[in-house]
């Protein structure tokens, strides 16, 4: 909106001519989205107080959440969600399409994850939405997305899988690739986020940090100088995605704000599946799944420690961690929960600076 306003004023006023500019608005994004999660989260915080939204803990999970947490408020993930959209819509350019994709699927697994946060707090049970219901709204809305992507040309031109770290090497995907590897990328990652969302802070740093890494790869692929000289497939309108980037890092700096330990607010599945979601297809966007592999690392180390101990209790009665997710394996090991947040903080850090250096070695 701010970005279409003062496009009209530049031909008056030569000055409003630094929001044209994606690294400008990109800034003012980032701030935006912290100032309004930070004046908007007190309040929601006490809302969710009142009304009761409190989250329902695991009966079988480390003893000292259940009497440190129980009366901590859950959904906080709204409070991510308003401050992101509001700043994306106040600085990207609204008639990118890229951007209304991506919004559009952050906010269709927003609605997923509020309804499995309203059953479960209905409920008083951690279990909420059947696991079977919430993967097919996944893979329905996951599915859609893509297809709409592909249609519509805003992931590219051949659907191709592009291989980091070396030169003009890309695997063929077809139609048929692009949908179910794209699924994959979606839907895993918001399941992700969900299942490593376990511990004050532990999710939505990495978020961050990932968003950012994400961020430099649109901005470049939407730069037909640097996506040349980069070797990245020029995809035109992708630079409007580091906008959105950019709003997800304020927003997710505010939501620690309240998050960090000891908790003051949860995320809740509206929050780890919407942000989960927006990260998978942004990645998808600008074909660099490959390297959001590398750089979600800890998001997929939890996920699957997760399938292994399914796998591995179903076929032998036996465990492999003392339990999962990975987190909750090291609380049981005696690690404190503040040592294992900032641990796995370094290691995303350490994850999405490898990520990055894709952009110069191939």
């Amino acid at each position: 909106m701010i970005y279409w306003l003062t496009q009209q004023g530049v031909p008056y006023f030569g000055a409003l001519n630094i929001f044209s500019y994606v690294t400008s608005r990109a800034v003012f994004a980032v701030l935006t989205a912290l100032a309004v999660g930070l004046l908007l989260g007190p309040r929601l915080i006490s809302r969710l107080h009142e009304s009761g939204r409190h989250q329902p803990l695991r009966d079988d999970g480390p003893q000292n959440h259940l009497r440190d947490k129980t009366e901590t408020p859950t959904m906080g993930g709204a409070l991510i969600l308003a401050s992101l959209f509001s700043a994306t819509l106040l600085w990207a350019d609204l008639s990118n399409r890229q951007i209304w994709a991506v919004m559009a699927i952050t906010f269709v697994f927003a609605l997923i994850g509020f309804a499995d946060d309203r059953m479960k707090v209905s409920s008083g049970n951690s279990r909420g939405m059947p696991g079977r219901v919430k993967l097919l709204l996944q893979s329905v809305a996951a599915f859609a997305a893509l297809w709409f992507l592909l249609r519509a040309g805003l992931a590219g031109g051949e659907p191709v899988l592009g291989i980091p770290y070396m030169k003009d090497a890309h695997i063929p995907l077809g139609v048929a690739g692009f949908l179910l590897f794209g699924y994959c990328v979606i839907v895993g990652s918001s399941n992700a986020v969900n299942l490593t969302d376990g511990l004050d802070g532990l999710a939505i740093m990495p978020a961050v940090m990932i968003g950012g890494g994400l961020a430099v790869y649109a901005y470049a692929s939407g730069h037909a100088v640097f996506s040349e000289y980069l070797g990245l497939p020029y995809l035109p309108g992708a630079q409007e995605l580091a906008i959105f980037c950019a709003a997800l890092i304020g927003s997710g700096l505010a939501f620690l704000w309240f998050n960090a330990y000891p908790a003051e607010v949860f995320m809740g599945d509206v929050g780890s599946l919407a942000v989960g979601a927006a990260l998978g297809t942004i990645a998808v966007v600008v074909r660099q799944e490959l390297v959001f592999f590398v750089m979600s690392g800890v998001f997929v180390v939890e996920a699957m420690s997760v399938i292994l101990q399914v796998l591995f209790f179903k076929a032998t009665g036996r465990r492999i961690f003392l339990m999962a997710p990975l987190h909750h394996h090291f609380e049981l090991k005696g690690w404190r929960e503040n040592q294992i947040v900032v641990r796995f903080w370094i290691i995303t850090l350490v994850l999405v600076l490898f990520g990055l250096a894709g952009l110069k070695i191939r």
